[in-house]
Order: C-alpha cells, then sequence, then structure tokens
C-alpha cells in the first residue's frame, strides 16, 4: 500500500466510499463521498501528539476486535496510509457535546477542522476492479453450543491473530481474554460455517486449514509446555509447501484429532470441548484454556446490491460470479468490470494476489487498444418497426438498452415530428436475447440469429 501510495500515477482516496456508478466500459462515471475526517492531512505531520493528549482513551478498538482501546482521534490501523489520524465523530466529545476540543489545542500545524464536510467526487473511469473482501460469517448467532455471550475465552481466528501479532493489544503476547493469564491448553476449531449446509455455508472456505496450522504452530513455539488441539474434519492443503507447513505444526507438537466439536461447557476456569475421533471411534472431551474458532467467510456486506448496480450477477452464496470459471475467472459479464481476490470467493493470499494481477493486466490489455472488440452477436434495433413502448428496458439484464429520441421526417402531408425508440449499446450488450421475446413488434433481433436467418435455416434443414 505504501508503494502504491508513492506511484505518480496512483492516487489513494482511503476513508472514502463509493455511492454511485453508472456508465459503461470506457465511460464510467463513479461517485465518490470523502468522509469528513475533522483533520487536514495535506497540514497533519503525522507526529501523534493529539492521539496521545485525547481524553476519550478507552474506546474499544474495532481493528483488535475490541481486544484493545483507542481514542476519539487515531488511526484506523497501524499501517494506514497516510499514516495520518481522523476523529471519530461519534465518541469526540467537541462534535456531541461541544466540549474538549484540545486536539485543537496542541496540534502544530493547525490541522484540526471541527467544521470539515464529506466531499463527493464525480469520476470518470474507463474500468473497475472489484476488490470488496469478505466478513467472517457470524457465528455467534449460528453455534450457539459454543458459547455466544457466556465465555470471553472463545474467540474467532482473526481475534487470535491480534492477539500473537507484534502490533496488536498484547503485544504478541497470548494471554485469555477473560483473565489476562497466558493459556497452556488451547483448542482450535476448523470449519466453523463452513462445509455445513444446517447452520453454515456448503463451501469451503479455503483459508482456515493453513492459518490454524500457523495458530497452532504458534502456540507451541511461544508458550512453553502448551498443549495445541486441532478439531478438524479434513486437512486440505493444496498450495506450494503447505503440505509441508502442516507436518512442520505435527512434528512440533500439534495434536490434529478428526471430529466436530457438539458443545463447549465451563468446568471451573476451564473450558471442556465434547467431541469424537472419528478415526478411533470414540468419545472425547477435551480440556482448554482457550478455544479459537476457524470461521468461514462470507460475502462484503452490501456487495449483492453492488453487483446489480453495475449489471453482474452473483452466485448462490453471494460471491461476485465470474464471466467463466477456466477462461475468463477475472472477468463479469459487465464489461470492463473486473474481480481480484476474496469478492469471488474465498481464497487465500496467493490466489488474491495472482487474480488481482490477472485484472490488472486485463485492464492494461483494454487501455493499450484504440478500438474495442464488442460480441458481434449482439441485438440491433429496426427503428421502423420500434413503437418505444419500452418494454425491452428493464427486461436487459446488462442494462445495454435504452429509449432515446429519434427524429421522424414525416409525410402525407404531416411534418417532421420526434418519437421514442429503443437503442441497443453494443457496449453493454452480451447477446442473450432476452430483451427478443419482450418486442411485441418484433423490432429487435439478435445479429446473427435473426427471425428470417432462422427460417432459412430450417427450410434448408427441413425441404
Amino acid at each position: 500500500m505504501v508503494a502504491a501510495a508513492q506511484h505518480p500515477n496512483i492516487e489513494l482516496m482511503t476513508y472514502a466510499e463509493v455511492v454511485k456508478v453508472s456508465g459503461y466500459i470506457g465511460n464510467f462515471k463513479v461517485t465518490v463521498k470523502k468522509k469528513p475526517k475533522y483533520v487536514d492531512w495535506d497540514a497533519c505531520t503525522g507526529c501523534g501528539t493529539c492521539i496521545e493528549k485525547c481524553p476519550t482513551k478507552k474506546l474499544a478498538d474495532e481493528f483488535d476486535f475490541g481486544m484493545g482501546k483507542r481514542t476519539a482521534i487515531h488511526k484506523l490501523f497501524p499501517q494506514a496510509v497516510p499514516g495520518k489520524p481522523y476523529i471519530d465523530a461519534e465518541n469526540c466529545l467537541k462534535l456531541t457535546k461541544d466540549k474538549c476540543g484540545v486536539c485543537e489545542k496542541v496540534c502544530p500545524t493547525d490541522a484540526i477542522n471541527f467544521k470539515d464536510m464529506a466531499i463527493y467526487q464525480e469520476l470518470e473511469i474507463g474500468a473497475i476492479v472489484m476488490a470488496t473482501g469478505y466478513d467472517q460469517f457470524n457465528w455467534k448467532e449460528a453455534y450457539g453450543e459454543y458459547g455466544y455471550g457466556k465465555y470471553p475465552d472463545v474467540i474467532s481466528g482473526l481475534e487470535f491473530e491480534r492477539l500473537v501479532s507484534a502490533g496488536g493489544p498484547t503485544g504478541g503476547k497470548i494471554i485469555r481474554p477473560s483473565d489476562g493469564q497466558e493459556p497452556k491448553n488451547i483448542a482450535f476449531i476448523k470449519c466453523v460455517g463452513s462445509r455445513d449446509d444446517t447452520k453454515g455455508k456448503s463451501y469451503c472456505s479455503r483459508a482456515c486449514c493453513m492459518y490454524t496450522a500457523k495458530h497452532a504452530y504458534q502456540v507451541k513455539t511461544k508458550i512453553e509446555d502448551s498443549e495445541a488441539y486441532v478439531f478438524y474434519m479434513d486437512v486440505r492443503t493444496v498450495g506450494k509447501n503447505y503440505e509441508e507447513f502442516y507436518q512442520r505444526a505435527l512434528n512440533v507438537g500439534a495434536k490434529y484429532i478428526r471430529g466436530r466439536v457438539s458443545k463447549i461447557y465451563p468446568r471451573g476456569d476451564k473450558l471442556i470441548l465434547k467431541s469424537e475421533d472419528t478415526l478411533l471411534g470414540m468419545p472425547l472431551e477435551v480440556e482448554a484454556d482457550m478455544v479459537v474458532l476457524a470461521t468461514a467467510m462470507v460475502p462484503s456486506a452490501g456487495s449483492g446490491e453492488l453487483a446489480k448496480t453495475l449489471g453482474f450477477s452473483v452466485d448462490k452464496d453471494g460471491w461476485f460470479q465470474e464471466a467463466h470459471p477456466k477462461l475468463q475467472p477475472v472477468e463479469t459479464f459487465a464489461a470492463g468490470v473486473y474481480l481480484a481476490g476474496t469478492c469471488q470467493g474465498p481464497k487465500d493470499i496467493p490466489d488474491t494476489v495472482a487474480q488481482a494481477s490477472g485484472a490488472a493486466v486485463k485492464v492494461l490489455g483494454l487501455f493499450s487498444k484504440n478500438e474495442l472488440a464488442t460480441e458481434p452477436m449482439v441485438s440491433e434495433v429496426d427503428i421502423s418497426k420500434c413503437s418505444g413502448c419500452g418494454l425491452c428496458v428493464p427486461i436487459c439484464p446488462y442494462n445495454a438498452l435504452s429509449l432515446v429520441p429519434y427524429n421522424e421526417r414525416g409525410g402525407h402531408g404531416h411534418g417532421p415530428f420526434t418519437r421514442q425508440v429503443a437503442q441497443v449499446n453494443s457496449s453493454l450488450c452480451q447477446g442473450c436475447g432476452a430483451c427478443l421475446p419482450a418486442c411485441r413488434t418484433l423490432a429487435l433481433n439478435l445479429k446473427g440469429f435473426t427471425n428470417d436467418q432462422l427460417v432459412s435455416e430450417v427450410d434448408a434443414l427441413c425441404l
């Protein structure tokens, strides 16, 4: 991200969101809302004095999943670019109660601006790369047997990732959220929400096996005399050197148990996991100080509405649908819109980077041409037959049809006049033919498959 920010041809618009997208390939119009930061980043030097002096210091840090604390003025996350703070308007005493204002007083460059407003900017865009990421599966509601709201020592894999991070809330030290003590026995449960048609999702989230192996390895290497229990359905290590790392976790003493955990309950200050070892065919109980859940990846919130706006579809699970799973894995049915990362489906970092590189190459290939090659079999309108009823417009899944004014010459004593006719944008049309049955005047045809051509083919075969 730092390298991207330093590139002369890249403009990063951070702390902003896309609110509207219109147009088509080569002519997209994107409206971006730049949220009010209440800090002039051009004047700010990122010294951090305002963060140190802010009296509101006990807010739950979202980046650390509430395990760490932050101030009302803070950086979104440690590696944020630019490395400058913004003010959380909902928790700032100055903005909510017109009190405090300490950050404004201590800022050496007068960068604080409490009157900052949102700015809307319209951009002309040639191509769009979707990289909207993923959300965590809401395991807390689906898997109540794992102790939602009751056991603070049952956490997700992402929360554990923040615990072992040197930049996390504990400086990399693994501790129990309930009492701050170092756990000796940690249990990991894989496929929480993945490969579960009854409560979760039917698909595999792909990354869980490897990050769980990493977490188990970290437990064994960071905590002396510790035990790491991994409950699994299958171990899927399909990447380069993945199987070797899995064996490495086994070699340091991580214990893999094939079976699902049916229930977690407390016993004293311990958590008891009831399960079954399906390889041995016997029930078992495991005592643990902490439980880590490898939760499923799910599409990010609002991704379905965004796909509808841009004119392409999502699959049955809500992931963005590629044009072809093998031949066009980074393209969508909307021309000029490409996919990168987990917006298209669950994947790990190497696959995400590879797909992002492929999407970038597709964009560069598009911009390197003076003319755009489109599908030859697209809809066309016979203006003499079109009544301008507009029934075809809402039916088109790619928003390729619209009504436009057409100037008629007139005749038989009538002067020139203007009427509405349908128009096909060949850049957007994918030749699906959905508009043809909707046309009551038979004014629409598919190039190469007109009614006359089809009748001629039938006559040639049957007569």
